[in-house]
Order: C-alpha cells, then sequence, then structure tokens
C-alpha cells in the first residue's frame, strides 16, 4: 500500500511537471495597452516566459536594453532570462535590426515559441520591450516575489510607430526642490508611456537648480529661500536679501550626470531650461549686478508679480554670464534642445536703465519689445553655434522671432499656428489642455491647486494640431508636452498624484494615431490601467471616479434639478437623497432628481459593488429665506455676479472654485444685504456663507452682524460674529453663524465688513454666496 502511494504521488508529480501551465487564448478586452498601439492583429494561443527563456541580444546596448525587462522579473518571478547571442531551436525573445522602420517605430511578433522584436534605432527595441511589459500579468510590477503566476502573453502582431517626436513633460523643480531620485523614477514611468522627452525646469525666480563651476554663488545663495511654506504661495511676505534662505536645494553636476545617462538609457531625452531675461531673481539674488538697478534682492519664497527684477539687456556682462552658464549646462546635456524661458518680463527696468536705452539706440531697435527679441536672438546665435536649437514659450514671437527657434505654445494654441506659419516647429502645450498644475476634479476635495479644471477626459480630447493649420504648417507641428508647474506642489507624493493618470492619457493623445483614439476605449483599458499603479505604487489620482453635479433651481417650482456626472462612460452612479450612508444597494442614477426639500445628497461611482474615489457630498439647505428678495449696497462687482440677485438665497452652494458661477464678489468694499421674505417667520440664527484663497486675494469677513424688522424700516440690531485675520495657505469655505434671540421678522439685513489690512497690496476681495436664515 505505501509503494502504491509513492508510486501515485511520482506519477502525479511527472504529469504536474510536464504539463506546465495550460496555454491560455486571449480576448481582445484584454490587451489593455496604453498608448494604443497603431496596429495590432490578436492571434490564438500564447506565449509563456519562463526562467529558460532567452535573450537573443547583440551587443551592449541591446543587453541594457533586455536588461529593463529581466529586471522586472527578478524582483517579481525571482529568475532572470538568459542574454544569448544566437538563436535557441524555441523559447527566446530575439532583437532583430530593421532599417527601413522610423527611428522610433518597432514591430512586434508574438508567437508560441518565440518573440521577434524588430526595430531601426534603441528607441524602438525599447518601446517593443515597454509593449510586451504591459502585456505581462500586472504582477510583473510587484517588488517583491510572487508565486502561482503564469507569465503568459497573447500571440499577436504589432506594427507601431508614433503619431509625433515631441511627447514630453515638464517638471518644475525650482518652486519646489524634488531630489534626483524622483526625477529617475519619473524618467523609468516616461519610458512606460513611451514618451520620449523630460523638459527640467531648472531655474525660476524661487530657486536655481543647477551647479555652475564658474558661479557657486547661483547655488550657494540662489538654491535656497526663507522658509514661509505655512503661507499661501500667493500671500508670503517680502524677505530680506540679508537673511539666509534655508529651504531649498540643486542638483550637482555629478547628479545631472547620473540623470542624463539614466533617462538615455530608457530612450528619454533631457531638455534643460535656463529662464531669461525674467524668472531669475534667484540668479540676480545671487550676483545682483546682472540686474538692471544692481541692487540687492533676495531670492522669493513664494509668488512674484509682476517680474521686474531681470537680466539688464545692455550690459555685455550679461550675455558673458549667460554664455558661460549655457557652456556648462551644455556640456551636461547632450539635448538638441535648450530652453530659454522667454516669458513674462515685465520691462520697467528696461525702459528707465541707461544701459538698456543706449543697446536701443545702438541696435536700431524700436523698444523694449524688439529688445527682448534681440537678446533671444543673440542667445539663439549663441546655440545655434554650438549646434543646438532654441526652445522658448510664445512670448518670443513679440519684437521678431529669432531664426532657428522653436516655440512652445503655452497661452492656448494661437502662438504655435502663428510660429508654424513663419516655418519654425512648434510644441503645443496650451494651459487649457495640458496643464497639470490644474485641478483634475472636484475643487472642494481635490488638493490644492491652481483654478484652472483639467480632468482627464479633457487632456484626452487634446490635439496638438490646429484644424485650420495648412499642410506646411502641420508639419512642424512636433509634438505635444504636459506642464506641472509646482507652486502648489511641495512633495513627491502630491507630484505623482498630479501626474497620473493624466499622463497616460496624453500619452495615447502623442503617439496613437488619430483615427485610433476612443475615449471609451481608452476608459476601459484605463480601468485596468489603474491596478498596474497600484502595483507600481504610484500615488495616482482617482479623480476620474468622483461624481460631478449640475444644480439648477427651476424659477417657477423653486425645486432643484441636480444631473450627476462621470468622466467614464456608462459608469454605475448610486445616490441617496438622507443621512444614509452609500453603499451598493443604494439607488442607482438614470435620470435627473429633483429636490424640493432639505435633502443631503450623497453619490458615487460604483465598480463590481465596490465605491471608486470620493463619494460626493451636497447639502441641499431649503431655509426660511430661500427665494426672498434681496437688494445689495454695493451692488456686486461685474466680474463676480453669481446667478444674480438671487444667488444668496438659491439653496446652491458654491464651491472652492470662485469661478463656479455661485459666487457674489466685493472688492474691498463692506456689504449690506437685505432679504425681504414673503410672510414674517421665528428666526433664530443667521449665516453668511464666505470663501478665503488668500492666494487669490480673497478674505474671510472680519464681522458679519444681522438686523431684523417686521416692517422693512425700522430694524434692530440682533447679533453680531467677528472673526480676527488669520494667515491661511488652504482655500477654506465657512459659514459665518449670528445667534439671535428668537424673534419674527420679515426683513433681515446683514451688515458684513471685509478685510482691509492689505497695505500696499492692494483690496481684498469679499466673497458670499448663501445667506441661510433659520
Amino acid at each position: 500500500m505505501k509503494y502504491f502511494s509513492y508510486l501515485l504521488c511520482v506519477m502525479v508529480l511527472v504529469f504536474s511537471a510536464c504539463s506546465g501551465n495550460k496555454e491560455k487564448t486571449f480576448s481582445k478586452d484584454e490587451i489593455t495597452l496604453i498608448p494604443k498601439p497603431a496596429e495590432m492583429k490578436l492571434n490564438k494561443g500564447s506565449f509563456e516566459f519562463t526562467k529558460e527563456t532567452g535573450f537573443v541580444v547583440q551587443g551592449s546596448q541591446q543587453k541594457e536594453i533586455a536588461g529593463l525587462l529581466n529586471a522586472k522579473f527578478k524582483s517579481a518571478a525571482g529568475w532572470e532570462m538568459k542574454i544569448l547571442e544566437e538563436n535557441p531551436d524555441a523559447n527566446f525573445i530575439q532583437f532583430k535590426e530593421n532599417k527601413d522602420l522610423k527611428d522610433e517605430a518597432y514591430n512586434l511578433e508574438v508567437k508560441k515559441d518565440k518573440i521577434v522584436i524588430e526595430a531601426g534605432s534603441s528607441s524602438g527595441y525599447i518601446y517593443g520591450v515597454e509593449t510586451l511589459r504591459q502585456l505581462l500579468p500586472l504582477e510583473l510590477e510587484s517588488d517583491e516575489k510572487v508565486g502561482d503566476v503564469a507569465w503568459q502573453i497573447p500571440q499577436l502582431t504589432i506594427k507601431d510607430e508614433p503619431r509625433f517626436k515631441w511627447r514630453g513633460l515638464m517638471l518644475d523643480v525650482s518652486r519646489h526642490f524634488f531630489e534626483k531620485e524622483y526625477v529617475l523614477k519619473t524618467i523609468d514611468r516616461l519610458a512606460f508611456l513611451k514618451m520620449n522627452t523630460l523638459h527640467l525646469h531648472l531655474v525660476d525666480d524661487q530657486g536655481w537648480r543647477i551647479e555652475i563651476k564658474k558661479y557657486p554663488k547661483l547655488t550657494e545663495v540662489g538654491a535656497f529661500r526663507v522658509d514661509q511654506e505655512e503661507k499661501h504661495w500667493d500671500a508670503r511676505s517680502d524677505n530680506d536679501p540679508d537673511e539666509k534662505g534655508t529651504y531649498g536645494g540643486f542638483y550637482t553636476q555629478e547628479d545631472i550626470k547620473e540623470i542624463v545617462a539614466y533617462a538615455g538609457k530608457h530612450g528619454i531625452d533631457v531638455v534643460p531650461e535656463i529662464e531669461m531675461p525674467a524668472h531669475v531673481t534667484s540668479a540676480i539674488a545671487a550676483y545682483p549686478e546682472l540686474s538692471c538697478a544692481g541692487e540687492p534682492v533676495a531670492v522669493p519664497s513664494g509668488g512674484l508679480w509682476p517680474i521686474t527684477d531681470i537680466y539688464c539687456a545692455g550690459k555685455d556682462e550679461t550675455f558673458d554670464f549667460l554664455e558661460d552658464v549655457l557652456l556648462e549646462v551644455m556640456e551636461l546635456f547632450p539635448s538638441k534642445y535648450i530652453h530659454v524661458g522667454g516669458d513674462e518680463a515685465t520691462k520697467t527696468e528696461w525702459e528707465k536703465c541707461e544701459d538698456c536705452q543706449r543697446r536701443i539706440r545702438e541696435e536700431g531697435l524700436a523698444g523694449v519689445d524688439e529688445l527682448q527679441s534681440y537678446f533671444i536672438q543673440r542667445m539663439e546665435e549663441f546655440i545655434s553655434s554650438h549646434d543646438r536649437v532654441l526652445i522658448g514659450w510664445d512670448e518670443i514671437l513679440e519684437g521678431g522671432l529669432a531664426p532657428g527657434a522653436t516655440v512652445m505654445s503655452w497661452r492656448g494654441t494661437k502662438g504655435g499656428w502663428e510660429a508654424s506659419e513663419q516655418g519654425h516647429d512648434v510644441i503645443m502645450t496650451p494651459g487649457s489642455h495640458v496643464y497639470f498644475n490644474f485641478y483634475q476634479g472636484d475643487f472642494d476635495t481635490e488638493p490644492m491647486a491652481f483654478s484652472g479644471f483639467t480632468p482627464l477626459s479633457k487632456v484626452y480630447e487634446f490635439d496638438p494640431v490646429v484644424d485650420s493649420m495648412s499642410t506646411a504648417q502641420k508639419k512642424h507641428v512636433l509634438g505635444g508636452q504636459a506642464n506641472l508647474w509646482s507652486e502648489f506642489i511641495s512633495t513627491t507624493e502630491r507630484s505623482e498624484y498630479m501626474l497620473f493618470p493624466r499622463l497616460a492619457a496624453l500619452s495615447e493623445v502623442l503617439w496613437t494615431p488619430e483615427e485610433n483614439k476612443d475615449w471609451a476605449d481608452f476608459s476601459r483599458r484605463m480601468h485596468v490601467m489603474f491596478k498596474r499603479f497600484d502595483k507600481m505604487n504610484i500615488n495616482y489620482a482617482m479623480s476620474a471616479y468622483s461624481v460631478t453635479a449640475e444644480s439648477e433651481v427651476d424659477a417657477t417650482s423653486g425645486e432643484i434639478k441636480i444631473i450627476l456626472k462621470n468622466e467614464f462612460p456608462d459608469s454605475e452612479i448610486r445616490y441617496t437623497l438622507n443621512d444614509e450612508n452609500i453603499d451598493e444597494s443604494s439607488s442607482v442614477y438614470n435620470e435627473p432628481i429633483q429636490v424640493d426639500s432639505s435633502s443631503l445628497l450623497r453619490a458615487a461611482v460604483f465598480e463590481n459593488g465596490k465605491a471608486k474615489g470620493d463619494t460626493l457630498v451636497k447639502d441641499f439647505h431649503f431655509h426660511k429665506a430661500v427665494g426672498a428678495k434681496v437688494t445689495y449696497n454695493p451692488i456686486y462687482n461685474d466680474s463676480y455676479t453669481g446667478v444674480g440677485e438671487n444667488t444668496a438665497v438659491n439653496v446652491i452652494r458654491a464651491t472652492k472654485n470662485f469661478h463656479d458661477g455661485q459666487w457674489l464678489g466685493w472688492l474691498g468694499e463692506d456689504v449690506e444685504a437685505i432679504l425681504e421674505l414673503d410672510e414674517k417667520v421665528k428666526v433664530e440664527k443667521v449665516k453668511v456663507g464666505a470663501m478665503e484663497n488668500q492666494g487669490s486675494g480673497i478674505y474671510f469677513p472680519v464681522k458679519a452682524t444681522a438686523f431684523l424688522s417686521k416692517d422693512g424700516k425700522n430694524y434692530k440690531k440682533a447679533g453680531s460674529v467677528s472673526r480676527d485675520f488669520k494667515v491661511n495657505g488652504a482655500i477654506g469655505l465657512k459659514d459665518f453663524e449670528i445667534e439671535v434671540e428668537p424673534q419674527e421678522a420679515k426683513f433681515i439685513k446683514v451688515k458684513v465688513e471685509t478685510y482691509k489690512g492689505l497695505p500696499g497690496k492692494g483690496k481684498a476681495w469679499l466673497f458670499l454666496d448663501e445667506i441661510i436664515v433659520e
């Protein structure tokens, strides 16, 4: 009996060992590549990676590229594929040269017994490997060994190449400094999505981030500022030039060499940006003689506007300095392109500077705009003499464009259109679609950002080519780029949150043929990509799952109609209209919701019985003054009119987005609002809803007082609430509650006092939404 049991066990083991994993046939829905390939044909069957699989390569460069995938297998599977120089009989991956393919193109053929990646360049091989990575199970991204995984991919053929040659991301490491390790991690992720350009914004007013041997004070002084991180970026005070900065950092030249080398192995071109003539207060703090006035300045701790401390265009010493800096920069960066900024220069110092005015006369220039053109053209001549190409923001068009310059169009696409018409190459990076420092979800729940709104679906709508361009103009469009300005981004976790998943959408926009783009299909693939992001430990935003509500009041019935939306097509939205928690049994949203009494709305997207993303919470409070007649003294500012006089009593609450159309605004004025009700009511409490966003000049009121009347003539003070000014780095919403002795009234007068403590900085905005009577 013991012998029979032993024999049975041996037979089972042998059978198991011989059979291996059952060959799988994949469906199209299981192919979730981002960006979507140009051409793909799915075949039956699969290829399985094992510890016996070989990688056939020629030379050290191909071996390095194979190592990108091998490193993943080593972590997740505990083994590496063999590196071979000749093809075995089966079970191998081969790099095969095909010089007929374009620079970044690749062909991928997966059969049962082998995989062949054809390319004419190292980039093509890298993208073929990254495609294999995405075809493999999610567990490949694990940092630890995982068991019971069939490392199978579908048999298929792919013919793929990018739509645009410039597929970029700009990281602003000046406003907030990010360590080298995060830059290297970002390079990995760019390659994963077949992006090919990392634009490093190394210089701005708030920090100089690159070591320049000839000018050590650029980093000794310019790389550090006084720490005011507790304040809103745009509400920080001026610094004393003699006070030593402690907040900041910089990359040594060895750091830069490591970043550039690492990027090269991943097919990424690193483009340095050395700003000029403006956004350089950090440099002038280090070397004041570079400015027109030559007076000491401090590195600013936060927002700076207007930017008047700029390089002097009249001194030859300025150009000597910049040429010295660029020589060191070009030694470190092999990139064909050098970005010089060129944006947002306020030229008031040039207008009164004797050196600048002399330059204007000697060069026969019409004024300071042409002086900026002279400045950029002079730098373009220097850069092109070193076989590089100058890039500047679209302001370099002003006064005349340097002959060999490439324009990066950020103020919409107009600048790119004009530059392409003049025969210049352009890179489209409009704030409307690819500024990733803008909000991507509900302003009330998202981390603080710039006030623009760029959700995932809007990124996917982006196209670098403008319809009105001629055929010749379209050929000058190199591609597009996302920009992540870091004023409100102080950590790498926040940076990741703002980049992902929007970077995935942009990668498809810039890689995939226009006719292959499809938002519904991308959404399907994105659901799976989120799971891969989990395995990759990316702190991505789930904002695309969030529910948004559009509310409007029916003027006749007084009911509120609520329309719920989500970015992803056919999302399952569930909601409640009471104070109950939302779950998989809650009502499914199918049509607009009608509300005619106080209700607390909760809504969320559900997937497989689980809520995804943030739950939307909206309070619709039908208080005693809803629909009352309201008069204001003074009337609200023309820029912030809400929905008119009824704004303060229409139940719909405004959000942290002060452009949402539900705010009434006054600039530097105290406000008196009188509410006339249909009949006398018992009043116990009055609330005044307000916003604070100190960076945008919006401040909470310092006092609110309620007066009650039965006849609209004789008012009696009923109560008030005061609040002392506080530094507030966040955006706040607050109801100022005024407790009153219970009494009847038909008229409620509310006086709201605005904050007036901004000496030398203009007037404060007062923003009000709802005046609630209970």
